[in-house]
């Protein structure tokens, strides 16, 4: 399965009667008719087939919404609500609207106590909003009980036709992480199915399991990337296991293992990147202490290439985060006492290029919760979601470092969720899945998907796109930048990074008032050069077309 978007194929897609509204250098941003002000915030936008974009949203505390607008002139042509109902007179908790092959799916989850079953139901939903009776049960997967029930992660195929979904979940009792993953078609019929138990044992010291990334590459594969590590006491070393779990459909999906070669060093983190025969993974790692204790701070970016007609790991690279980048994450004099940085940065974008070579877009993200209002379950929590700075690494073929450099940016969004809602990537005690801070739904609409960044690649250079404080226009030194608090006030501003690694920053030339401000957490990627936006202004939203022109 594979996705082709021919230029041609662009022209057609209804751009000119869009008025053009912002232009920064070649990002050009054309926007579409007013939406109505219903009261209903976009928080995903599914997808685009058979001249018209779906898009999920939610009105008040947890009402969903199925939005349909025209292609061509990104109005709105209707919006009905998702009514679910109850599994065995169990409630099923939302869990994402999916377009597969122009076809529309809710997909929702719930727990059974007696049985200490999660189950994972799909639907398919009429462009009326109205659920058919013929919903397909997913999984059901056997958990140790409720508080250990892990969660269910979800991927796209390369060609968007196809979903991959894995749950996982651990059996302390039986010091096991069990993953439960299955592809499925645009019909939701299953193409591959495993289910695996991964041992662990947690006495050792300093131990950490992590699933950090599963993908589906072409021809229907699926990879799965385990990382288990601790220190052995008696021999004073780090012990990793960085292997992956391959499914080949050529080879009827039997299980392979491709152990990745790692000493004196420790992993953070992990992306996946299927491209034909040749499988790319590249993530932060971390120094060991001669007395195998992880530093767990961020020391440089590895690289791994495998040839999976063989499964012949090619390459292993490990490349120290050089000086100039150093100094702008931790400051002149943290740097010269050889401190490192804080393991606080999500890889966000991974773009091949076309020499083989790979940039990695990596940004610091945390999530702070304060202290809870109230009594019981439904206290009410202050959350902020922080997403400063992005660290941009250019990788050659063989996984060495080109060079790095630093998006400067500050930003913040508060929000206030009931205790109940707060639900994030990955669990705690050692065992973790994924990396990158995931938003609740119920959380989007109110701040948070204002934050973080669009990055745009194209002939060989890659655009930054972010929101910002207008009195940042200009500067590209971070210790200058000032924080953007108030997201309504933002300003977007382009960052051009040359070939070398050199940063061009790009801002409007003039401000002007009651400005759309573009969320970049809703947003769908049409190619490397083209997405579906959603921008706002108090009462007033529009979709758009983001395209960075030749």
């Amino acid at each position: 399965m594979k996705k082709f978007v021919t230029a041609a194929a662009l022209l057609f897609m209804g751009i000119a009667p869009l008025m053009a509204q912002n232009k920064i250098d070649k990002i050009n941003v054309s926007y579409g008719q007013e939406l109505p002000d219903d009261k209903q915030k976009l928080v995903d936008i599914t997808g685009e087939a058979n001249g018209k974009i779906y898009g999920l949203a939610i009105k008040g505390k947890d009402t969903y919404m199925l939005k349909i607008f025209d292609s061509s002139t990104m109005g709105q042509l209707s919006s009905h609500e998702i009514l679910i109902p109850d599994l065995n007179d169990r409630e099923v908790e939302f869990e994402n609207l999916y377009l597969l092959n122009g076809k529309l799916y809710v997909v929702g989850s719930v727990y059974n106590k007696k049985d200490k079953i999660f189950n994972l139901v799909a639907t398919p939903l009429s462009e009326e909003g109205k659920l058919s009776k013929d919903g397909v049960v997913l999984f059901k997967s056997e958990v140790e009980k409720k508080s250990e029930r892990g969660g269910f992660y979800f991927r796209k195929t390369q060609d968007e036709n196809g979903l991959l979904v894995m749950h996982a979940s651990r059996f302390k009792k039986e010091d096991v992480i069990k993953y439960d993953i299955k592809l499925f078609d645009d019909n939701l019929q299953a193409i591959f199915s495993t289910t695996e138990k991964v041992k662990f044992d947690d006495n050792h010291k300093d131990y950490e399991f992590y699933i950090p990334d599963f993908q589906a590459g072409l021809n229907d594969d699926v990879y799965v990337v385990i990382n288990e590590g601790y220190r052995d006491n008696k021999k004073k070393e780090r012990v990793e296991r960085f292997e992956i779990h391959a499914y080949k459909g050529n080879n009827n999906y039997a299980k392979e293992v491709i152990n990745i070669d790692v000493k004196d060093q420790a992993p953070i983190n992990c992306k996946i990147v299927p491209s034909g025969d040749i499988l790319h993974l590249m993530g932060f790692y971390s120094s060991v202490r001669e007395s195998g204790r992880s530093n767990k701070e961020l020391k440089g970016v590895y690289a791994a290439t495998v040839n999976m007609k063989d499964n012949k790991v090619t390459s292993t690279k490990f490349n120290d985060l050089d000086h100039p980048t150093r100094v702008k994450l931790i400051g002149e004099r943290r740097a010269k006492k050889g401190k490192d940085v804080p393991p606080l940065y999500n890889i966000i974008h991974i773009i091949g290029r076309e020499d083989g070579g790979m940039i990695m877009v990596s940004e610091y993200q945390l999530v702070v919760i304060g202290q809870s209002a109230g009594i019981g379950p439904l206290a009410f929590t202050p959350v902020t979601y922080v997403k400063n700075e992005i660290i941009v690494t250019s990788l050659a073929p063989d996984g060495s470092h080109e060079w790095s450099n630093v998006l400067p940016k500050a930003q913040t969004a508060s929000i206030t969720t009931m205790s109940l809602g707060l639900s994030f990537s990955g669990t705690g005690n050692g065992f973790a899945v994924g990396g990158t801070i995931m938003i609740p739904l119920l959380q989007m609409g109110k701040g948070p998907e204002y934050l973080g960044a669009l990055p745009i690649y194209k002939n060989g250079q890659l655009s930054i796109l972010i929101n910002d404080n207008v009195k940042n226009k200009g500067i590209t030194d971070i210790e200058e930048i000032k924080s953007m608090g108030n997201y309504n006030n933002a300003v977007p501003s382009l960052f051009i990074f040359s070939k070398d690694g050199k940063i061009v920053r790009k801002d409007p030339e003039e401000v002007i008032k009651n400005e759309l401000v573009i969320r970049p957490g809703v947003n769908y990627a049409k190619t490397n050069n083209e997405y579906i936006i959603y921008s706002s202004r108090k009462k007033s939203d529009k979709l758009g077309r983001m395209i960075l022109e030749d």
